[in-house]
């Protein structure tokens, strides 16, 4: 037996009603709509609480945003002081440096010193050079008066006016 139902999407140009052309005592069942999906509880409607319950809530959240605060305030405290600390111990470390450097440069100077003192002194060399004068002087007028002129070495004008 054929269904009236599927005789009518067979004719051009006919849009069904609202309600199908289906005696009540047709075998076919009445469709049912598509069930609905409860919403979500976070999309209730916010008028569901109460204006005390949204001032509490607000206040929680107002002393939540405040230890966030305190709790960055001792963060940034905490990274002043290390960042003090390091400038400190930066400071430190230029001056060891300096010091060794100056150790260094003592170590230096005392070699340097050491290396001085072995040098004669100036007293010595004013009596080496007084020494020095005399022995000269007293060579030559000994040459001079044992007539050694002959083993020096003869002066180029010298010979130039001989």
């Amino acid at each position: 037996m054929a269904d009236a139902s599927q005789d009518i999407p067979a004719r051009q140009g006919f849009v069904p009603s609202a309600t199908p052309a289906v005696p009540p005592s047709s075998t076919v069942p009445p469709v049912a709509p598509p069930p609905v999906a409860p919403a979500p509880a976070a999309a209730a409607p916010i008028t569901s609480l109460s204006a005390n319950q949204l001032f509490d809530q607000l206040a929680r959240i107002e002393d939540k945003a405040s230890r966030i605060e305190d709790k960055y305030a001792r963060s940034e405290a905490l990274l002043s002081r290390v960042e003090d600390k390091v400038d400190g111990a930066t400071g430190r470390m230029n001056e060891a440096a300096r010091q060794a450097d100056l150790a260094a440069l003592r170590n230096e100077v005392r070699g340097l010193g050491e290396r001085t003192r072995r040098l004669p002194g100036t007293g010595a060399l004013v009596l080496t050079a007084v020494i020095t004068a005399v022995l000269t002087v007293v060579l030559m007028v000994a040459v001079q008066r044992l007539n050694l002129d002959g083993l020096l070495p003869p002066k180029a004008n010298a010979a130039a006016l001989r």
